[in-house]
This record gives structure tokens, C-alpha cells and sequence, in this order.
């Protein structure tokens, strides 16, 4: 949705009750955009060190040197 400055201005409750229901708000002065409206979102959780454990495994080869027809592609 696309609004000139004086119909924010006078709507700008309304409007901020769109967008507090996922609407997204482009304020425009002379047809030319020049601000978004858009909803707040919420931060992730704090990640927390050690969370995944049991659910990532790594190969016992990890550290091995790769075959010589891979190391050659990431040379070309």
C-alpha cells in the first residue's frame, strides 16, 4: 500500500494498524517513495552453545586430505 505524506499524517493510526497486521506501508511525497512501514519482528532466541549436541556428527575422516580429483577442481 502506497500513501502520500498528508494522507499519513492524517491516517497514521490507522495505518500503523495495518501494518501491525503484517502490511507493509510506502509513504510517498509527489508519487516518489521515500519511507517504509513495516512490521516489527521479533528477535530469535539467544543461541545457546552446546544446543545441537546429538544431532551433528562429524566423519572420522574430516581432517583427511581430500582426493586428488577434488583438490584439482578447486584449482581450475
Amino acid at each position: 500500500m502506497q500513501v502520500n505524506v498528508h494522507e499519513a499524517k492524517t491516517h497514521f493510526s490507522k495505518l500503523l494498524a495495518r501494518v501491525k497486521e503484517g502490511e507493509e506501508v510506502i509513504i510517498a511525497r509527489a508519487g516518489v517513495p521515500v519511507a517504509r512501514i513495516v512490521p516489527v519482528t521479533e528477535r530469535p532466541a539467544r543461541r545457546v552453545p552446546g544446543s545441537a549436541r546429538g544431532w551433528v556428527s562429524i566423519a572420522p575422516d574430516f581432517e583427511d586430505p581430500l582426493p586428488e580429483t577434488i583438490l584439482e577442481d578447486f584449482e581450475r
